[in-house]
């Protein structure tokens, strides 16, 4: 977490910011804490993105759906301002670094048990967006956070809003909304976006989390060439344990009709005996990560309200 800057408000809403989370292509996000102590994610919207109506339309929209997503596997939606001059939204903020973060930097691939509850609970959360009217989109382990008790899911749906502009603030229909490597074929081919396109993410995310790397190329391969391999080449599965592959190769089917569905892609999982309401029912990361996640729990609990800044000095 970085201290606020100069130009970071210090209030939004009834929320008291403490520092800067991270940074994308909508806004800034903040952790703060509501004045009943509990602690939150905020959103704050990019200023020229909410001079432009027609975004704050679709935001105002997305925000509003995204309430509707109930469940135990996802940040909930707590709060928004959409008519703010600078419109925000805040979330239940989850204590627990990114499949991103501990992939790639802090521990590496995760071993075969853990695949097992992440699969599962990912799942679970996507089945909760998809009964609330909503795909994401945009799943990638950036978006999926740790816990002691399983994976958490952010950023369902909101993001979408970007759908409505373009770098030249022109309304577009059918806009590339996805990140490259953790894109299906449909979205690479502008065809129509249906829940099937978040079981593609998921075959994706979870060659990520077993092996480091992406079915489709590496961070080095250029954005054109991961787009032409994902509508066209078969995946990498060199390092995947032999029993996920045969559901992360589902998953990555390049026609939609011919992925499982969640139903299917939970019993495959044995979620039934391994995750609810949830949690997991037993232990299911590494003691060097659950060491590191009790770290993350103080530092929050030790973490104080920023001071204000000092006043500008008087003019002559």
């Amino acid at each position: 977490m970085q201290e606020l800057g100069d130009g970071d408000p210090r209030q939004i809403g009834g929320y008291r910011l403490l520092g800067r989370l991270g940074s994308g292509g909508m806004g800034h996000v903040h952790l703060a804490r509501s004045d009943r102590g509990r602690t939150v994610a905020v959103k704050l919207v990019r200023e020229e993105l909410a001079g432009r109506e027609e975004f704050r339309a679709r935001f105002r929209y997305e925000v509003e759906a995204a309430r509707l997503v109930g469940g135990d596997w996802t940040a909930p939606v707590l709060d928004a301002d959409t008519e703010a001059a600078v419109p925000w939204v805040a979330t239940g903020y989850v204590a627990g670094p990114s499949l991103q973060q501990v992939v790639g930097h802090d521990h590496g691939p995760l071993p075969e048990r853990s695949l097992g509850t992440l699969a599962a609970g990912l799942a679970h959360a996507l089945r909760d967006i998809h009964t609330a009217g909503l795909v994401h989109r945009d799943l990638k382990p950036s978006n999926v956070l740790l816990t002691i008790d399983g994976p958490r899911v952010i950023d369902f749906g909101i993001a979408r809003a970007l759908d409505t502009v373009s770098d030249g603030g022109v309304t577009r229909a059918g806009a590339l909304v996805g990140s490259p490597g953790f894109m299906a074929p449909e979205q690479v081919r502008g065809d129509r976006i249906t829940p099937a396109c978040d079981i593609f993410c998921l075959g994706s995310v979870l060659v990520y989390a077993a092996t480091g790397k992406m079915p489709f190329g590496t961070a080095q391969t250029g954005s054109h060439v991961l787009m032409y391999r994902i509508a066209h080449e078969k995946p990498d599965l060199r390092g995947v344990p032999e029993a996920l592959r045969g559901l992360v190769l589902a998953c990555l089917e390049k026609d939609p009709a011919a992925r499982p569905g969640l139903a299917e892609v939970l019993r495959r999982t044995g979620a039934q005996d391994t995750v609810s309401d949830g949690v997991s029912h037993d232990p299911w990361l590494p003691g060097s990560l659950v060491a590191q996640l009790g770290r993350h729990a103080v530092s929050l609990l030790d973490t104080e309200n920023p001071e204000p800044p000092a006043p500008s000095p008087p003019r002559d």
